[in-house]
């Protein structure tokens, strides 16, 4: 480590200084609330320059201008337009090294003997189709600047049966990144891209509000989470910073869980 001049900041230590991200161009899909939201803050405030990609453009553009981002409106269930954010983000900021899939959504609340079809594939769709195809369009820009991060977003419920929420389809979306993940870090490891998939457990957010709210549903949750504190999306920005960057350059294929315990019962 260099020597710093009397008066000039403590440089930060090896280990920490392999989290910066300083320049480095990065997609975060969802981020206009929720996790997707304070992960496009952790990106940033490790120098990453930004994109954030969602449907709610008003949102999007306050969150914008607060991390000096891009807001590139989009809804992900349309496949003519999740073709154009990846060349939009070039255009903008660079090639793209870092993509974050943090969006998804519980379209089709139903019993799995009741799910229409209509709702199975959409929840497909935006939950599995959508990362896959921002993965196919951020390659050749990784594969060019010789290495890239892929993360995408999952959820505990990819690998166990919660009992009360039927979600048979956002089941099998979330554990099917998973799988993807596996076979595109295999894939492109020789381009130097690596591609991981954090699981998330219940955390408090706008969608599971009503849940946090209600006294029943929270000791339910309390009952079941080993770890005595609620989760909040800013709980989960350290795993995908490890992810993304240079501190975690010999991870990839993996799922790593952050879930407060609820899974290792």
């Amino acid at each position: 480590m260099s020597d710093t001049s009397p008066g000039s900041p403590e440089p930060l230590p090896d280990a920490l200084r392999a989290f910066r991200l300083d320049g480095r161009v990065a997609i975060v899909t969802g981020a206009s609330s929720g996790l997707g939201e304070a992960l496009a803050r952790g990106l940033a405030s490790v120098g990453a320059r930004v994109a954030v990609v969602a449907r709610r453009r008003d949102r999007l553009g306050k969150l914008a201008e607060r991390i000096d981002g891009l807001a590139v409106a989009c809804d992900l269930g349309d496949a003519a337009r999740v073709a154009e954010v990846v060349p939009a983000v070039a255009e903008a900021l660079g090639p793209p090294v870092i993509l974050v899939n943090a969006a998804g959504a519980l379209l089709s609340p139903s019993k799995a003997e009741d799910e229409p079809l209509d709702g199975i594939r959409a929840t497909l769709d935006l939950n599995l189709v959508a990362p896959f195809r921002l993965a196919q369009d951020v390659f050749p820009h990784m594969r060019d600047a010789g290495g890239g991060a892929i993360v995408h977003v999952s959820s505990i419920s990819g690998r166990v049966g919660v009992p009360g929420i039927p979600q048979a389809s956002y089941a099998a979306s979330k554990l099917g990144l998973s799988g993807l993940t596996a076979e595109l870090a295999v894939q492109w490891a020789r381009h130097g891209i690596r591609v991981n998939t954090v699981a998330p457990g219940f955390f408090r957010s706008e969608i599971t509000a009503d849940l946090y709210e209600d006294e029943r549903s929270r000791a339910w949750l309390r009952r079941n989470t080993p770890l005595p504190t609620d989760g909040t999306p800013d709980d989960y920005v350290g795993a995908v910073l490890w992810l993304a960057s240079d501190a975690g350059r010999y991870v990839t294929g993996q799922t790593i869980v952050v879930d407060g315990g609820w899974t290792a019962r």
